[in-house]
């Protein structure tokens, strides 16, 4: 039976982000458990400490080679592409690739202020982010977004420089750099949500987003998906960003339907 997300998905579309309360039942929840363990067992190319001036740990791997056979059938067993194409209201759901974190240990920094469509060179419609958090995460230490973010300006992507959140990533003016919004919080219209373990949030990678610190005694394990579908295209981006695919770049075309055989179509 298809699910029902009519007002999730007007909400997403509106606002760039939103909640879904108890998205994963225990069976899903941990078929995606393993995926994340999976990960921290086998760190991939890009996995790192992200530098930061406290103690605490705060891990993060991704565009792991070996995560679309490891991960595709837990992603199929626990039905994450039926959500998804439950809130674009299309069939077609392809994984782009995984992102895990791990903070624990002690005080961590805060994620800085980003868009994921900074790091992408793709755009569309059919663009979603999964975020699930195998731990409860209170309101004050909630993932915040900016509403309507999605709909606004592409800014430069954040560097995760210690002493400049809004740092950039790429040496260009074609793009503009992230604002300071933590030193201005009250001129943006920000919205978060405490979460349990089941729920997911979802919301588009052009969505300004930025997470709060975690603190000693806490721990917080953190899976992103991330998936396209049939409104998304090819939008080249400074630099070689991207999915780490060899030759990706010349093999495509600005403004063609954003394909490529190793990304895993799940329905």
């Amino acid at each position: 039976m298809a699910l029902d997300l009519t007002r999730e998905a007007e909400a997403w579309r509106r606002d760039g982000a939103v909640l879904v309360k108890g998205a994963l039942g225990a069976a899903s929840l941990g078929e995606l458990r393993a995926a994340y363990d999976w990960s921290l067992a086998n760190p991939g190319p890009g996995a790192s400490r992200i530098r930061q001036k406290t103690e605490g740990l705060f891990y993060q791997d991704l565009y792991n080679p070996g995560c679309a056979a490891a991960y595709g059938p837990r992603l199929k067993a626990a039905g994450v592409a039926g959500i998804v194409s439950a809130m674009w209201g299309s069939p077609d759901v392809w994984f782009m690739y995984e992102q895990v974190f791990l903070k624990e240990g002690g005080e961590t920094r805060r994620t800085p202020w980003h868009q994921d469509s900074s790091y992408l060179a793709v755009a569309g419609e059919d663009l979603m982010v999964m975020w699930i958090s195998f731990d409860p995460v209170p309101a004050e230490d909630a993932l915040e977004f900016v509403k309507g973010s999605h709909r606004g300006v592409l800014y430069n992507g954040s560097s995760f420089d210690v002493d400049d959140d809004t740092a950039p990533l790429h040496a260009t003016d074609a793009v503009p750099r992230l604002p300071d919004i933590e030193a201005d919080r009250a001129a943006y219209d920000i919205v978060s949500w405490a979460t349990e373990p089941g729920d997911v949030i979802l919301f588009h990678p052009a969505a300004l987003h930025g997470g709060a610190a975690t603190h000693p005694g806490g721990r917080r394990r953190t899976l992103t998906l991330r998936f396209f579908g049939q409104q998304s295209h090819y939008d080249r981006r400074p630099g070689p960003a991207g999915p780490r695919v060899a030759n990706f770049h010349d093999r495509m075309t600005q403004g063609a339907p954003f394909r490529h055989e190793s990304f895993l179509k799940l329905m």
